[in-house]
């Protein structure tokens, strides 16, 4: 391809002191961000911070491979392990329905005025980080969301030093599960949670 071929192809201007055009030889030619809205615009300081955080952690592989999520899972599992162990979990899932109330509010707001269910999703999955950085594998379809249980390298760690007796599928079954019924019960839908799957991956449904 000639340099005016490139030139017309890429929108490019000839340098000042000849040779490619600026942007032809890689990366976004200049000023190609211009008008593109990254949603962090003012929050550069803080989108540093985070990505430092991410590469750290990641970088963590002792005694196991960290993921983004450890720390929230590990918090997560010691709540679960504390209720399991003084016989409470029924009440402790109460509760996290019960602190969701003013959220599943809204939603159910939402669904009534729309008649649409797929909002229940939106608002249990795609909307609300207590899913999507708890759990880093999500599928979604209209009135389907599958996602891989994030439990598995955290337990595995945990269980070689007597930390956790738990199980992806009884965290499934006694915690996950029946939240997930429990917010879409409140908001007035009906929704189909998957049981425990051996290959880790769940789904929710709604008509």
């Amino acid at each position: 391809m000639s340099v005016q071929a490139l030139r017309k192809e890429t929108g490019a201007r000839p340098s000042a002191a000849g040779g490619p055009p600026p942007g032809a030889m890689g990366g976004p030619p200049p000023n190609a961000w211009t008008g593109v809205d990254t949603g962090v615009e003012g929050r550069e300081d803080e989108l540093g911070k985070s990505i430092a955080v991410v590469l750290k952690t990641l970088k963590n592989t002792k005694p196991y491979p960290h993921e983004i999520n450890d720390a929230l899972i590990k918090a997560r599992l010691q709540a679960i392990q504390f209720a399991k162990d003084h016989g409470v979990m029924e009440e402790y899932v109460a509760h996290d329905i019960k602190t969701m109330t003013p959220l599943n509010d809204r939603m159910k707001a939402l669904v009534e005025k729309t008649g649409q269910n797929e909002i229940a999703l939106i608002g249990i999955f795609d909307r609300t980080a207590c899913h999507y950085q708890l759990c880093l594998e999500t599928e979604s379809s209209p009135g389907k969301r599958r996602w891989r249980s994030p439990f598995a390298r955290v337990l595995a760690a945990s269980h070689r030093i007597g930390q956790f007796d738990l199980t992806e599928e009884w965290i499934h079954e006694n915690w996950t599960r029946p939240r997930l019924l429990g917010y879409a019960e409140h908001m007035g839908v009906e929704m189909r949670v998957s049981h425990w799957q051996p290959d880790g991956w769940l789904t929710a449904e709604v008509d």
